[in-house]
């Protein structure tokens, strides 16, 4: 399996500068255009920004920068002893980049989540393009767990991820972590830091030591 589209590059008209406010996790910029596109989406992470909505149903995308950014160190990278004894068991089956907009809509299948109907369109479209990717697990063949990021030279900006059968989400996140070591990717962002996201190995940093990381991830 391949990194995505690692040679292409855009020029467009709206700029992520660095004057731009560095923002905690209860502020964001304004709504900057009413479609998002596969050029813009890129340029956002490698400024180290990202979209959200403040609800399923609101299409109003707002553009983030934490103080304090999410990531899991790939060398230090944990599993439970459940994870590991259902890879042991071998019940289930692992796939990638084969059912995207199944996952994505999986993930925003729930009460209350930031992933609107433009995130959807504009995910789905930048996976077309090469720069989203997904895991995916199955069992029965019905699709009971699996995650989705953003992948831009060496490094990988989880998501979200979900689970209809217990720990599938886990799993796919064990697959996760082992295709990016394989591919030799050097950041796994998680955007923040959760005491879930913590059980995995997940740390949380500024956001200049963030923007050190990413630039290397970048230039590889």
């Amino acid at each position: 399996m391949m990194r995505g589209l690692q040679a292409v590059f855009y020029v467009i008209p709206f700029i992520f500068t660095k004057t731009a406010y560095i923002l905690s996790i209860n502020k964001s910029c304004p709504k900057v255009l009413e479609q998002l596109t596969t050029a813009m989406l890129v340029q956002a992470y490698m400024k180290a920004y990202f979209p959200m909505s403040r609800h399923k149903e609101d299409d109003v995308i707002e553009w983030y920068q934490p103080e304090k950014r999410g990531i899991i160190p790939l060398d230090t990278f944990r599993a439970s002893k459940n994870v590991i004894r259902l890879i042991q068991q071998g019940d289930y089956e692992v796939s990638m980049n084969t059912r995207f907009r199944d996952v994505i809509e999986a993930c925003a299948n729930r009460e209350e989540t930031w992933i609107s109907p433009s995130l959807i369109e504009a995910y789905t479209k930048l996976h077309e393009d090469g720069f989203a990717y997904s895991v995916e697990i199955w069992q029965e063949g019905e699709l009971v767990g699996g995650l989705y990021g953003v992948s831009i030279r060496r490094a990988f900006f989880g998501e979200s991820m979900f689970h209809t059968r217990p720990e599938m989400d886990k799993l796919a996140l064990w697959y996760c972590h082992k295709f990016l070591v394989e591919n030799e990717y050097l950041l796994w962002d998680t955007q923040f830091y959760t005491d879930h996201l913590a059980q995995f190995g997940c740390i949380e940093i500024t956001h200049e030591e963030y923007a050190l990381r990413l630039a290397d991830a970048l230039k590889a």
